[in-house]
């Protein structure tokens, strides 16, 4: 694919304060776009690209969309510069961002314009125009939203981040994954046997899991672009990958001593060196986001409970005091906070924690069993497996609790989500 990128917009003042648990959505403006050139079968491509573009925006939990039919100007009329807009027809509805689009078309190619507004102030925030073929707006749609987010919080989006998750729709729980918003699942692995956690690398280039093709829990690497692959099958379990930021090693749980500890491995799986010394059971790690130290369970209090050990130092301490059953730490890409899976009389669901340990705060209630936290990598959002419906569905949520929704519903239950980095070719 090949996309221009002609036009530049401002980035400056951040208008979403994405740390306010209090957060009030930003009512936005869509419009359907407008063809400069093409057919009448382009048209339903526009109008499908304006839907799309909502909707991405809606996935954030940033804005609110506003309804169409209150609009006041035709979009079709008003041109999508500052000259031919009406500011007051927008502000009038409620709209305090209006996103504006014109399209042209030359058969498989299109070339998109695309504006975001500050309708109070009257003036641009970012502008863009994109060129490619007709199979890319989505991406393209894509590419712009992450520039409207980076223009009002400072940070880049999620949008061309993608999720693996676990799946018995084929009879066999297998790793899948789907686009940041639940769009186009694939099965990854084809193992016909029980695979589990599957974790990504800090460039989103390889992909680890736990799989029993062999009778036993062993750990496969995967590379997503050559199709390398490496095995670790030490005697015992080979269990809960954990990549480390910036570098291409990874933690797992090993048991080839006959105690459960964690390792540091290279990405082909060769042990670097062993960090935890401690009888019982000590597994699912989380890096923080520095690369310095990691969250992971143990059992040596006598319960499972989340601990932070310093890679450097080997020094330990217990993160989690309130409940008896603390499981899955994943640490915030901020690393101010870790997401935890907690088991209370006889539900489980998810908690965040500060780092100093200090009054947890649960994010669901009442819903079924919910687990395996797993954070955007943008910090605002937490994927999570739940059962509020019957069946194990991936749902997200915000980082405070808020906007939970079901991700996809595809054939099976599916647990185990992992959300990985933002690709940065994009």
């Amino acid at each position: 694919m090949n996309l221009a990128f002609l036009k530049g917009g401002l980035c400056a003042v951040e208008y979403i304060d994405i740390n306010n648990p209090f957060l009030r959505k930003i009512p936005v403006a869509v419009p359907f776009f407008q063809a400069k050139s093409g057919s009448s079968a382009d048209s339903q491509i526009i109008k499908e690209g304006s839907n799309f573009l909502a909707q991405t925006l809606d996935f954030t939990g940033f804005f609110k969309i506003l309804d169409r039919g209150a609009f006041l100007e035709d979009p079709q009329r008003m041109g999508i510069e500052i000259p031919n807009i009406s500011f007051n027809s927008w502000t009038t509805v409620g709209a305090e961002l209006l996103v504006t689009g014109g399209f042209e078309f030359s058969g498989e190619t299109i070339a998109v314009e695309f504006r975001l507004f500050d309708t109070f102030k009257g003036r641009m925030l970012v502008g863009k125009r994109y060129q490619g073929v007709k199979a890319d707006l989505k991406k393209i749609i894509h590419l712009f939203c992450d520039e409207i987010i980076y223009s009002l919080t400072g940070k880049h989006g999620i949008f061309s981040s993608r999720i693996a998750f676990v799946s018995n729709g084929s009879g066999n729980k297998e790793i899948y994954v789907c686009d940041f918003d639940g769009g186009n699942p694939r099965q990854l692995t084809q193992t016909k046997a029980i695979t589990l956690s599957p974790a990504w690398s800090f460039d989103g280039d390889w992909i680890a899991y736990t799989s029993y093709v062999n009778g036993k829990p062993d750990l496969f690497i995967r590379n997503l672009k050559d199709g390398r692959s490496h095995k670790v099958a030490y005697q015992g379990i080979n269990i809960t990958p954990a990549w480390r930021p910036f570098r291409l090693e990874l933690l797992a749980t090993l048991s080839f001593t006959g105690d459960q500890e964690i390792y540091l491995l290279t990405e082909t799986g060769k042990t670097i060196k062993r960090l935890t010394h401690n009888e019982g059971i000590d597994v699912s790690p989380s890096w923080s986001p520095d690369g310095k130290k990691i969250a992971f369970v143990s059992k040596r209090s006598g319960t499972p409970q989340v601990y932070v050990m310093d890679v450097d130092s080997n020094e330990v301490q217990r993160l989690t005091y309130y409940g008896r059953h603390n499981t899955q730490p994943a640490w915030s890409p901020a690393g101010d906070r870790i997401a935890y899976t907690a088991m209370e009389k006889g539900a489980t669901n998810i908690f965040v924690v500060g780092i100093d340990g200090k009054e947890p705060v649960q994010l669901t209630h009442n819903s079924g069993d919910n687990e395996s936290p797993s954070w955007s990598p943008d910090g605002n959002l937490i994927a999570f497996s739940s059962t509020r419906e019957g069946p194990a569905r991936i749902y997200v949520m915000t980082t405070f609790g808020t906007d939970q929704r079901r991700l996809l519903a595809i054939s099976g239950a599916q647990t185990n989500p992992a959300w990985s980095p933002r690709n940065k070719d994009n």
